[in-house]
């Protein structure tokens, strides 16, 4: 699919400087830039690849000052990194664009759809599905009884999303993440073993999340399971049952958070962080990567470290630790000092 940089300036409302008939047909970053490729400079520290590269049109700042002649087609915006980003949900839009039911599928007699839905092949549609309208279902993908699905969400092939699942509008879920499978529920018997607790509850996840692949959020023992609106979680993050993560927090790859645990609003979660269950993690709380968190959070907290601690007592508490070593030999010569002293 081509585009003219008339036609892009046009969705980023920017202004040409060259050929408005400058088409182009794919993306490139600017020093890899060829005939036919759209781009952007951002970043000072490239500045002079817009001056060698091939790329036909480059989206640069409104401020942009050049300081010899370019071979491309300029567009000038307020902010190239975000122009570019809003051309990547633009192009993003074009090709996930698709709509029909392909076969083979199963679809039960009970299931009600809107408009524009895409189906594809392989996929399994339960008893009572509610799907919107605009809504994107790639090949394998399973859906259980009684789930309801929001207007203009896109599931990926191999999601497996179980029965009373409520998903919003404008969801994504990636490849192979799994909503609403039992929570780890166990208790132990008289004869050493464990019997099953059943999980009866569901996940209810809103508007605007993304989820992403090899994800596993667990259905609630009682009650839900909730993410709340704008929530991105990316791939292999595992939710266990009756967590409820507040709205616009984002974690990282690998978190784990344990049953029961509430996660306040606009938090931020590195990789790798273990989250034990039945605590309280606040608003606005930053959490480093492989940290592990074994109580609760205030609001504004920043912490690193496992068990973690104030993001700048760990870093102060890491220095001396480095220089552990170094600290014990001059202890051990001080004290063998002390020793030639008193013998003396």
């Amino acid at each position: 699919m081509k585009f003219t940089a008339k036609q892009i300036s046009e969705i980023l409302q920017g202004e040409i400087h060259g050929n408005p008939d400058e088409e182009v047909s794919k993306l490139s970053k600017i020093e890899e830039g060829e005939k036919g490729s759209l781009t952007f400079l951002s970043n000072p520290k490239y500045n002079s690849w817009l001056y060698s590269t091939e790329a036909s049109v480059v989206i640069v700042s409104d401020n942009f000052v050049l300081e010899k002649e370019v071979s491309s087609t300029l567009i000038k915006v307020e902010d190239p990194y975000m122009a570019f980003t809003k051309l990547l949900e633009y192009y993003n839009k074009i090709q996930l664009h698709k709509s029909g039911i392909e076969s083979p599928n199963y679809v039960h007699d009970s299931v009600v759809y809107g408009e524009e839905i895409y189906l594809g092949a392989f996929s399994y549609l339960s008893k009572n599905v509610k799907i919107g309208k605009n809504v994107k279902i790639y090949p394998n993908v399973f859906i259980g009884e009684n789930v309801k699905i929001g207007d203009d969400t896109i599931i990926f092939s191999g999601a497996k999303i179980y029965s009373e699942t409520h998903i919003g509008n404008s969801c994504t879920l990636h490849s192979g993440s799994i909503i609403g499978s039992d929570g780890f529920g166990f208790a132990p018997d008289k004869n050493g073993g464990y019997s099953k607790i059943p999980q009866t509850g569901n996940v209810i996840i809103e508007d605007n999340v993304d989820i992403g692949s090899g994800t596993t959020i667990d259905r609630a023992t009682l009650g839900s399971t909730i993410i709340r609106y704008g929530v991105k979680l990316d791939n292999q993050v595992h939710v266990a049952h009756n967590v409820e993560i507040g709205q616009n927090t984002v974690i990282a790859a690998q978190t784990g958070i344990a049953g029961s645990t509430k996660i306040g609003n606009d938090c931020k979660i590195g990789g790798q962080v273990g989250i034990v269950g039945h605590i309280t993690i606040g608003n606005n709380v930053r959490i480093q990567a492989q940290s592990g968190i074994g109580k609760s959070i205030g609001d504004n907290e920043i912490v690193q470290g496992s068990p973690a601690m104030p993001y700048n007592d760990f870093n102060k508490s890491y220095v001396h630790f480095r220089n552990l070593p170094k600290l014990c030999s001059r202890l051990d010569e001080l004290e063998r000092q002390k020793e030639i002293k008193n013998l003396k």
